[in-house]
Order: structure tokens, then C-alpha cells, then sequence
């Protein structure tokens, strides 16, 4: 009896512009799954934090003159690992279908007889102009479009494009790449009736923090790029909708845009501060300074969720997300759900806490007021009332290395405390030496720390931040440890959450640069310093 082989299937997903929120749901859900993830070289790479630890990577390069893996290498083994079972993602910067070779590999797919499917992605053509605040149509200026590749020879006799219908027509053009050939484009455009003045925009590294966009026009532009360093990738916008973009720049503007944030936080958490600092604009470095595992001895916490399970305490407080995730296992592993602490009342501090509740389908009884700490729970906890409350025992869950404020607070008003180590925070491996690098040389521009452990760990790890580096620190706990570390700390939090400490940061990176820039104007020009000062008027001397 001869065993069949399982199918296995390729999947061209689109990685979208570069901007890891732009992955689409679809292209999310196959990379959870894959076996074996191709990607190219403009495929974000935080993107590669959604395949599964065991999964295959291949990094098929594509880079502009030929290095990495030719083309038929790349179909024949996204088709080889298909026919072995496995499900492939061919993970392809911007949209398969559109520069990006995927109907080659399409075709490979259908000869092998290998089934696929393509994802489509946001395609740079659309996303990385709106990010410059250019709409590629707009009512009252132009309703077409055309996208041409950059790549293209416009001198060559066997081109395709028909330039001259490019020129004459109103819309707008696109090109993809095309930095080093743009004084030829522009020029061929010029030729065929386009006019010079026409509005230019060249955006670089769009919908990432490293976005530069430069403006000029047909008969600029090839100067203005050159003068201003810009390389590929690129999106030139070609066409009198990028006078629009004075309005509507609204991703350049962001408080944090242009900055790299460093995220000290373990690999499970680092995603909702990142997610804060590309909102407001900024590129997060995840640099894991703790990593989180079991306690040495497990027996203690099994009898703890035994103990919730029987009844035995009131209250339940919870300090991190961590500590939730431990007694959610512990539940789980002897095959109980959240109904097992019906009448158990919750205590929580931190909004990523209560989500993590919220998320099991528990609901906190008590969360702490502004101040999201440890502390403030302490004096927000209720006396303990012999007539009203049927127990007095607390379970509190937490880090072998967790302070003793809450516990001493919670005792001293009347309640019996039971500790249990949930779970062992250790210090993680050292980042790359190009990290260290930049930790100690500036090239961070701000450091978020969200706890004591984490400043500790990562002068630890990576030495201490360079002085013109920002720091913001989440709460005074975190802040005084930063101090404590020697460190200058620009930025504290009055709310202990991740969406406080960076909108804080935000908040004085805007009032910092407009100081900046109210004392540039107030400062005397080069040429009223080394000018004599001129004798007032006699009646102002006078008075």
C-alpha cells in the first residue's frame, strides 16, 4: 500500500509599501500558517514576526542590480517545497500583480500543477503618495491615472509605454523605482507636450519612519533628487495633484515621525508599544531586554488555581499581563475556562492587563484611578469588613522579583495575603553588536522604558543610551530606577500605560522642536551680530 503524499500549496501574498499595519488579514493568517516563508527584499521584515517560530525562511533578496536568488530559482523552490506537502508564502513587497513577477510564478505554480492562490497587497503605487498627502485623483483636477515602472528605458526603441499619450493626457502618473533614469522620464515627457513646470514628487522609504519626500517639477526634479541623496525605493508622483500635498501632509507631521523608538519590552509585549509609536509616526526597535519563563518550582501556583478553583479567596490581583497569562494556563491545563472564578472579585493595574482580562472574558472589579501603579491600588483596595465579606484571603499572583508595596498595603488594611510566583522574569540575550552600536552612539533618538528591570536589563545588555538620546519611562517607579541608572529622563508618564508614556513623549518631541524653532527666530542673523548697532532716535534716548 503506497502512502500519498499531503498537498501542499503556494500562497503570493502582498507585503503591502512597508508599513507592517498594511498587511491584509488574508496575508496575515497564511503567514501564521506557513511551513516556509520566501520573502523579498522589500518585504517588511517585522512582518516575519507573524510566521511560526519552526517555519522555513528564505531570504530571496531581489535586489535593484541582480543580487540574491535569480527568478527561476526562486520558482523552482517555492514549486519544490509545494510538491514535499509543505504550504508556502511567497512574501512579496507591495502587490504580486503589479512590478512584482508574481504572474511568473503564478504560471510556474500552474506548470508544476502546485495549487495557489495570490493575495493581493496595498500596492506602493497608491499607499506611498497618500502618505506624502498626495491623492493620486481628485475631483476638480484629474479622475485617471497611469503607473508606469521606473525601470524602463525611455530611449529604448522596443519600449511599450506610450509616452506620448502619457504626456498629453491630464492624469496623473506614477512611477515605481525610477530614480536614476527620472532626468531621462522627465525629459521624454517634456518632449511629447508635458510641461516643464508640471508638479514633481519623489517620496522615498514611504509608509515607513524613514519617509523623504522631495518637491520640484519636469524640469527640476533630476537636480533636486540628486541634491537631496534620494535612492531607491521610490515613488515619483508626477501631475498637478501634488499641490495637495501642502494640506494634507499628514503622516510627515506626526509627533514621532523620523524617530527611532527603542522597545525594551519581552517579544510578547513589545507589539502594543510599537503599535503606539507607529501611530504617532515613529519606527520602533524591539530590542527584548527580559524574557519570561515558568517558576523554577510550579507546585506553588498549581495549588494557588486550585485554591481559586475552590473557593478559598475573595480577591484575585492581577499586576501584569503576565501574571493573567499564568493563571489562564494553569486553568486551561486542567481543562477550566474563566467560569471556574465566578465569585472570585478581580483587582487589575494597567490597561494591557484589563485587555488581557477582557480578552479571557473577565471584567476587573477594581482598576486603579489616573496613576496606573501598584501603589495606587494599594490605597484604592477596600478595608477588609468582617459582616461583608465572607473571606479575607487575596491571592496575588506576580514576578519572582515584583515589590512588596501592594502586598503591604493590601495587609495593612485588614486582609490576608497569599504570594505566588506566577512566573520568572530573566534577563534576555544580548541584541546584535549593530544594536549596541546604536545604543551607545546615538543613533536611538528615544528609549521607552516601561519598568524598573527593563532600564536594568538593557544598560545591562547594551550599555547606557547616548546622552542626546530621549528618555521617557512609564510612572515613577520606572522613572526613579532610571535615575537611579544614571539616567537623564525626559519624559514621565503621570498614567502607567503604554499609550500615556508615548503619547507623552509625543507631546514633548512638539513642544521641544517648537522651541527649537521660536528660539531660531528670536536668535540675531549672522549679519545683525557683526553689524554696528545703530544709535537710537534722540527722543527714545530721552525717555
Amino acid at each position: 500500500m503506497t502512502t500519498r503524499k499531503p498537498k501542499g500549496s503556494v500562497a503570493l501574498v502582498g507585503a503591502g509599501p512597508g508599513d507592517p499595519g498594511l498587511l491584509t488579514l488574508r496575508g496575515r493568517d497564511l503567514l501564521e500558517r506557513a511551513d516556509v516563508v520566501v520573502h523579498d527584499r522589500l518585504a517588511p521584515a517585522a512582518l516575519l514576526a507573524h510566521a511560526r517560530p519552526d517555519a522555513e525562511v528564505v531570504d530571496a533578496g531581489k535586489a535593484p542590480h541582480g543580487e540574491g536568488m535569480t527568478q527561476a530559482d526562486i520558482n523552482a523552490l517555492v514549486v519544490a517545497r509545494a510538491k514535499e506537502g509543505l504550504h508556502v508564502v511567497r512574501l512579496k513587497g507591495g502587490d504580486p500583480f503589479v512590478f512584482g513577477r508574481g504572474g511568473e510564478e503564478a504560471e510556474a505554480c500552474v506548470k508544476a500543477r502546485v495549487p495557489w492562490e495570490v493575495v493581493p497587497g496595498v500596492t506602493s503605487a497608491v499607499a506611498v503618495p497618500a502618505y506624502a498627502g498626495i491623492p493620486v485623483t481628485h475631483r476638480g483636477r484629474t479622475q485617471d491615472f497611469a503607473v508606469i515602472s521606473g525601470h524602463v528605458d525611455p530611449a529604448a526603441p522596443d519600449s511599450t509605454v506610450d509616452w506620448r499619450a502619457l504626456a498629453s493626457g491630464p492624469g496623473t502618473i506614477v512611477l515605481l523605482m525610477g530614480v536614476e533614469k527620472i532626468g531621462k522620464i522627465a525629459a521624454k515627457l517634456i518632449e511629447h507636450g508635458r510641461p516643464g513646470d508640471t508638479p514633481v514628487a519623489m517620496t522615498r522609504c514611504g509608509t515607513t519612519a524613514a519617509q523623504r519626500t522631495v518637491v520640484a517639477d519636469l524640469n527640476t526634479i533630476e537636480q533636486v533628487a540628486v541634491a537631496a541623496g534620494m535612492k531607491a525605493p521610490a515613488v515619483t508622483v508626477i501631475g498637478s495633484v501634488v499641490g495637495l500635498r501642502d494640506k494634507l501632509n499628514w503622516y510627515e507631521s506626526r509627533p514621532l515621525f523620523g524617530m527611532t523608538v527603542l522597545v525594551p519590552r519581552t517579544r510578547q509585549q513589545a507589539g502594543t508599544l510599537s503599535y503606539e509609536v507607529r501611530a504617532l509616526g515613529g519606527e520602533p526597535l524591539e530590542v527584548p531586554t527580559i524574557a519570561v519563563e515558568p517558576p523554577r518550582n510550579p507546585e506553588p501556583m498549581r495549588k494557588a488555581v486550585s485554591g481559586l478553583v475552590q473557593g478559598r479567596y475573595q480577591w484575585v490581583a492581577f499586576t501584569s499581563v503576565n501574571a493573567v497569562r499564568a493563571v489562564r494556563a494553569g486553568l486551561e491545563d486542567v481543562g477550566l475556562d474563566p467560569r471556574a472564578l465566578a465569585g472570585v472579585r478581580i483587582a487589575a493595574v494597567g490597561d494591557a492587563t484589563v485587555e488581557a482580562l477582557r480578552e479571557w472574558g473577565l471584567f476587573a472589579d477594581l482598576v486603579p484611578g489616573v496613576a496606573m501603579s501598584s501603589e495606587e491600588l494599594g490605597k484604592t483596595w477596600p478595608p477588609y469588613d468582617a459582616q461583608l465579606d465572607f473571606l479575607d484571603r487575596v491571592l496575588l499572583p506576580r514576578a519572582d522579583i515584583a515589590t512588596e508595596a501592594l502586598v503591604s498595603a493590601v495587609k495593612a488594611k485588614g486582609w490576608a495575603v497569599d504570594e505566588v510566583t506566577a512566573y520568572r522574569t530573566v534577563r534576555a540575550r544580548p541584541p546584535s553588536d549593530e544594536v549596541k552600536a546604536a545604543v551607545r552612539g546615538g543613533g536611538i533618538d528615544a528609549v521607552v522604558f516601561t519598568s524598573s528591570s527593563t532600564v536594568r536589563n538593557l544598560l545591562a545588555l547594551a550599555g547606557k543610551p547616548h546622552e542626546r538620546t530621549l528618555v521617557a519611562a512609564i510612572g515613577p517607579q520606572t522613572a526613579a530606577a532610571a535615575r537611579e541608572a544614571g539616567l537623564r529622563v525626559d519624559v514621565e508618564s503621570k498614567v502607567a500605560s503604554v499609550a500615556a508614556v508615548t503619547k507623552a513623549l509625543g507631546d514633548f518631541v512638539i513642544a521641544s522642536r517648537a522651541a527649537a524653532l521660536e528660539a531660531a527666530a528670536a536668535a540675531p542673523s549672522k549679519k545683525a551680530r557683526k553689524a554696528p548697532a545703530k544709535p537710537a532716535p534722540k527722543a527714545a534716548r530721552r525717555r
